[in-house]
């Protein structure tokens, strides 16, 4: 009890949210879709790539499928796609804008994407269009549970 008392305020020092059970990690500062794509926005630039949730449902990731730097991004549409062993997904921009950098390293290496989705293994940044885009996100807490209820589900 006093190790669980320890992670959970660890965690939430660190902005991270614990799910019960074996649920994928949910980090608190970034807004979610509900396609398992992550956004973290500073200032004018956002960072995306795709949730500890997503990753652990498509399995080893084998290829990442990365758009030009310069090309337009779309809220909700495609900008690339991630193989696993398992499966090939598209991976749906959250916010619209024109891509500034593409990380390169998941390319060589894409299984940065399983073994750090939130920081080594995020897959573009964006120059944002529209900081309004951002209310139709979920937060950390919203995604969290969305995520229950859909593993629920299968």
């Amino acid at each position: 009890m006093a190790l669980r008392l320890f992670a959970s305020r660890a965690a939430s020092r660190l902005g991270i949210s614990l799910l019960p059970r074996s649920y994928a990690t949910v980090v608190g500062d970034l807004k979610y879709t509900d396609s398992h794509e992550w956004v973290k926005v500073e200032g004018n630039s956002a960072t995306i790539g795709i949730t500890d949730h997503a990753q652990e449902h498509l399995g080893d990731v084998v290829y990442v499928e990365l758009p030009e730097e310069g090309a337009a991004v779309s809220q909700g549409t495609a900008f690339g796609a991630v193989e696993s062993v398992k499966a090939s997904s598209d991976v749906n921009s959250p916010i619209s804008g024109t891509v500034t950098e593409v990380n390169n390293e998941v390319g060589d290496s894409p299984g940065l994407v399983n073994s750090s989705p939130y920081e080594k293994g995020w897959i573009i940044k964006v120059d944002l269009s529209s900081s309004d885009e951002l209310n139709s996100l979920m937060d950390a807490d919203k995604y969290s549970k969305f995520c229950e209820e859909e593993d629920g589900k299968h």
